[in-house]
């Protein structure tokens, strides 16, 4: 998939394709992965068109056992060194104990 030269509705669209395929080639009806996905038939129709919400496309996929593809779609991202060295700064090191607090503050049981 080219998505470079392609708008964001041809990209769903061209992954709805995809999810039709993936269900015909398990030879299931829209009806039988709705009711596998938790979802409407039409909410698959409308996947299969590339206009559904993320959560239901993500419902389809697993009832397709399609979620190991998840983490190629979208690897894991990880920390820079960069970023790392500069969160390290603002990361406790220590507890600060009760600073302030003085003997006459506190209340005896």
């Amino acid at each position: 998939m080219e998505s470079i030269a392609k708008s964001p509705t041809s990209v769903a669209e061209e992954l709805g394709e995809r999810l039709k395929q993936a269900r015909l080639n398990a030879d299931l009806t829209q009806s039988e992965v709705a009711l596998m996905a938790g979802l409407s038939r039409k909410v698959v129709l409308n996947a299969e068109k590339g206009r559904c919400q993320l959560e239901s496309f993500i419902a389809i996929m697993a009832a397709l056992n399609l979620t190991e593809h998840l983490n190629r779609f979208l690897p894991p991202q990880t920390i820079s060194p960069i970023q790392l060295a500069k969160l390290q700064g603002k990361r406790r090191q220590r507890a600060s104990g009760q600073r302030g607090i003085k003997p006459e503050d506190v209340t005896e049981w």
